[in-house]
């Protein structure tokens, strides 16, 4: 399967890490004109790419953001102003035109309501093709920020990701994924497991979050350790927010002392 046959081109950032993977996807659907989702860090270079990327296929009608991390944000001013003011639209980027909710539309991209990753995270589907920002990734999982209800509002936005059918989808790191339904029943999967590892270590009696950390998120590695520490607490809010959290149980501070957070 190729991109070209649902006329999206990928422009990859070169800004890999640890939470970035091999680095940020920005992604070009449609021509005459166009739309960009996501474009990306702030590298002169990168947006010399998206630009450009944009120019061939007849100019750029707008910028949809998935979320306003700055690997996803960063370089959303400078590709709207490249591109001649286009709007630039979001669920909470300060600098958005147009502010998008489940449900909208924005040219040609539905909305679709995707918290869990971000607050304010969406996801976007035109045709059979999603956009999917740091919903879901092709490579790895993904950490899910702790607010309240946000590991329930995740899983079901998966549920609904689902449900639709999807034959393509265009993640915000790593490759594109040709079979969009074994992936979220990985992730749906994946999540499952790490609450039933999480219900073994409460019922062996752990409760601090160095106990848990090393029995429900053994196999997370030192790099990935803050991204553990905030999906844990999504999980304890969960089985609080159900009942099922026991009492004594330790939980992680966040955002964690000198407001670090991951990008992704």
């Amino acid at each position: 399967m190729s991109l070209e046959r649902f006329d999206v081109a990928l422009v990859h950032a070169d800004n890999p890490g640890p939470f970035t993977l091999s680095g940020t996807n920005t992604w070009i659907v449609g021509r005459d004109p166009c739309w960009i989702v996501d474009p990306g860090p702030q590298l002169e270079e990168h947006v010399e790419h998206v630009l450009a990327e944009a120019r061939r296929r007849g100019g750029a009608a707008g910028i949809a953001l998935t979320h306003d991390h700055d690997d996803h944000c960063g370089a959303a001013a400078a590709v709207r102003a490249g591109a001649g003011g286009i709007p630039a639209g979001a669920a909470r980027w300060e600098g958005a035109d147009v502010v998008l909710g489940d449900g909208d539309a924005f040219g040609p991209l539905e909305v679709v309501a995707t918290p869990g990753h971000a607050t304010d995270h969406l996801a976007f589907v035109t045709g059979k093709v999603c956009f999917t920002g740091d919903a879901v990734l092709a490579q790895s999982s993904v950490f899910v920020a702790p607010d309240p209800g946000a590991l329930r509002g995740y899983l079901a936005a998966l549920a609904r990701l689902r449900a639709m059918n999807l034959e393509l989808l265009c993640t915000g790191h790593g490759p594109p994924v040709q079979d969009p339904a074994a992936l979220l029943d990985r992730y749906l999967a994946h999540r499952a497991d790490r609450e039933r590892r999480l219900l073994a270590a409460l019922d062996e009696g752990l409760r601090s979050v160095e106990e848990l950390l090393a029995r429900a998120w053994h196999d997370a590695p030192a790099s990935l350790r803050l991204a553990a520490t905030a999906t844990l607490l999504a999980h304890l809010d969960k089985l609080d927010e159900e009942g099922r959290l026991p009492d004594g149980v330790q939980r992680p501070q966040w955002p964690p002392a000198g407001g670090l957070r991951p990008v992704v």
